[in-house]
């Protein structure tokens, strides 16, 4: 469950309207949830921080709705997911494959990594939910049950998922040539 030092940091914003509180449970939770959406959104670094802020000002606003049933972490992961979602759904015009591509470029190229372009450009072609699964669980290092709750789908849904979106992504590295 959470810590009791997170607790305490909660009991004080929703109390006290402890504006530091909260902001130590930003500077510690700031780099889980921006690296997830990171890897969610392909590596647009600058979609990653308005996502990663947008989590934790509707974090700040829905506080008292935290009830501890999971770990304060796995709730922000939980917020992160579905302002991704909500942002995915209100994009009204969706990107060729072509326009894919050159965003994809775009944002690899400021990580000077060959590899991570790659893992992102093969991320890309999973459905959302099996990205979302394959990042959740291989990048953020969640159980079955934590993405279960995160994406409020059945543990058996998430397992398919991850095995979809696993032989999806080792097809696609393999066509690139990785493990020939």
């Amino acid at each position: 469950m959470t810590s009791p030092v997170d607790i305490s940091l909660i009991a004080q914003v929703l109390l006290f309207d402890n504006k530091r509180a909260f902001d130590q449970l930003v500077r510690k939770y700031q780099s889980p949830v921006r690296s997830f959406l990171m890897r969610l959104t392909a590596g647009d670094s600058e979609l990653s921080d308005d996502l990663a802020q947008e989590t934790f000002i509707k974090a700040y606003t829905h506080l008292d709705s935290f009830r501890n049933l999971s770990e304060f972490s796995t709730w922000l992961i939980r917020i992160a997911y579905h302002t991704y979602y909500d942002y995915i759904r209100s994009r009204k015009e969706w990107m060729s494959m072509d326009e894919v591509g050159v965003e994809l470029s775009h944002h690899c190229v400021q990580h000077d990594s060959e590899q991570l372009m790659d893992v992102y450009a093969g991320l890309h072609y999973l459905k959302e939910e099996e990205r979302c699964c394959i990042i959740l669980f291989y990048m953020q290092d969640l159980s079955i049950r934590k993405i279960s709750s995160v994406m409020n789908l059945p543990e058996g849904t998430v397992k398919s998922h991850l095995s979809r979106g696993k032989e999806k992504l080792a097809h696609f590295l393999k066509q690139n040539g990785y493990g020939t």
